[in-house]
């Protein structure tokens, strides 16, 4: 059976055609947390919900140097329920103690072909998970959307200023941009 060797190597460890989560993640690189967020206007009241998202310190160490994402690049995306009653808490939100679902955002070139990238979703971390199938919407909207990479760096705060800095943004990105921003006369 395969194991995370955190100690040794923070890449992609699989189990067959699976892969398995790496246990101790949460003690790789932070990059962001968000609340509420979704590709979807549709707004589900009363439910909300934080996402955070690790790095490998590999990856972000060559993202410092490049501002492109590695091969071997692991990226997982965590989801907690929000909370607003506890303890003293008498507004805001705070993350539930309970996991909504993981997802792994992997980039191995060798093993994926084409830009490397694939996506996992794990129902347990304990137990290695499939890949995403590539027709999914995933896939397609981060090659058209992600900032980098096919990833969504637009997003996370301390990323994006080194990307403009390196100049590795996507022009798909930029074009979204432009798109947000109204003209000015």
């Amino acid at each position: 059976m395969a194991r995370w060797a955190a100690s040794v190597s923070e890449s992609p460890v699989y189990d067959g055609d699976k892969l398995r989560a790496p246990p101790d993640y949460r003690e790789w690189i932070y990059v962001t947390t968000g609340i509420d967020m979704s590709y979807s206007r549709i707004n589900l009241p009363g439910h909300h919900m934080f996402d955070s998202v690790f790095v490998n310190r590999a990856a972000w160490q060559a993202f410092k140097r490049s501002g492109t994402w590695p091969d071997k690049t692991v990226m997982v995306l965590e989801t907690r329920g929000a909370e607003s009653k506890g303890s003293i808490n008498k507004r805001g939100y705070f993350q539930d103690a309970d996991l909504m679902g993981v997802e792994l955002h992997v980039k191995d070139v060798q093993r994926f072909g084409g830009d490397g990238w694939a996506f996992f979703t794990f129902e347990d971390t304990g137990k290695p998970a499939a890949m995403i199938p590539r027709d999914s919407d995933c896939y397609s909207c981060h090659k058209a959307h992600g900032a980098v990479d096919s990833t969504f760096v637009q997003f996370y705060p301390t990323m994006l200023p080194l990307a403009k800095a390196k100049g590795t943004l996507a022009p798909t990105y930029l074009q979204d941009l432009a798109q947000e921003k109204p003209a000015v006369r």
